[in-house]
This record gives structure tokens, C-alpha cells and sequence, in this order.
């Protein structure tokens, strides 16, 4: 699978790795669209389902990662993009896979994370005006104790 990701994406010079069972690629941020489309259209990949969208916190930058399932070629694939900490945009994927919708509205929940050209990143899991973003490392957790 490797090989393939090389071939199918050497116009966008991804750093191409692996993990388990994952192969991954890891490209632009600006690029993530277009290679979401090659990925999805490519004879060879078919890429059509977006199995999950998920943001890493590194604390110096976000990652959003992409896993990507073939349902015709029974393959699966991740695609990562780092984005900078301090202006975490990104493009949204909605153009090329209609179920990003809810996973990018999470993510802007969460992390703060900006999808370009999402139509509507209206809060999904917290209330309108909730402050601050509790899924980034940094956002200070109230300390539990047990009874």
C-alpha cells in the first residue's frame, strides 16, 4: 500500500509511513482537499468513506487525521495534516466527504480548529458560548476527588 500512496500521490509530496496496520500519509495543510479528491477518485484508491476525522493536541501544533476506508477495494489508509497552534485553520473536507460535517464541527467544538469553508460550525457537543476549547491539552481541568 505504501508503493501505491507513493504513485498515486507523488504530485503533492507526502511524507508516506506506517503504523499497525495503517498506511499513512502525511501532507500539506493546504493540500488536504486535493489529495482528499485523488484519494477518493483514483481507480486505484477509491477511497469514499471517511471512517473518522480526529485532531491531535501536540501542545506546538495540531494534527487532524483522517482515516479513509475503500469500500470497493476493501483497503483503508490515514491521511495526517499538522497545523499551526496558533492559527489552526484548515480547509474542510465536506466537498469531498459529506460525513466530515459532523466530525469538523466536533473538532471546532474541542480544539478550536477552523475548517475552511465548513457551511455552518455551529457548536455540536457544547452549548453556544461555552469558553475555551476542553479538548486541548492546555484547557485546565477542575480537580476531582472521590468521596
Amino acid at each position: 500500500m505504501e508503493s501505491l500512496l507513493v504513485e498515486c500521490l507523488k504530485e503533492f509530496k507526502p511524507r508516506i509511513g506506517s503504523s499497525l496496520d495503517d498506511t499513512i500519509a502525511t501532507v500539506s495543510s493546504e493540500l488536504i482537499v486535493e489529495v482528499g479528491r485523488k484519494l477518493k477518485d483514483d481507480y486505484r484508491t477509491l477511497c469514499d468513506f471517511l471512517r473518522c476525522l480526529s485532531v491531535v493536541d501536540y501542545e506546538d501544533h495540531f494534527q487532524v487525521v483522517y482515516h479513509l476506508y475503500s469500500t470497493q477495494k476493501n483497503h483503508q489508509l490515514v491521511i495526517k495534516s499538522d497545523i499551526p497552534y496558533e492559527d489552526p485553520h484548515i480547509p474542510s473536507v465536506m466537498g469531498v466527504w459529506v460525513g466530515a460535517d459532523w466530525y469538523e464541527r466536533e473538532g471546532h467544538d474541542l480544539f478550536g480548529i477552523i475548517f475552511d469553508g465548513h457551511p455552518d460550525l455551529t457548536p455540536l457537543i457544547l452549548y453556544e458560548g461555552f469558553e475555551g476549547y476542553p479538548g486541548r491539552k492546555s484547557y485546565p481541568l477542575n480537580d476531582y476527588k472521590e468521596w
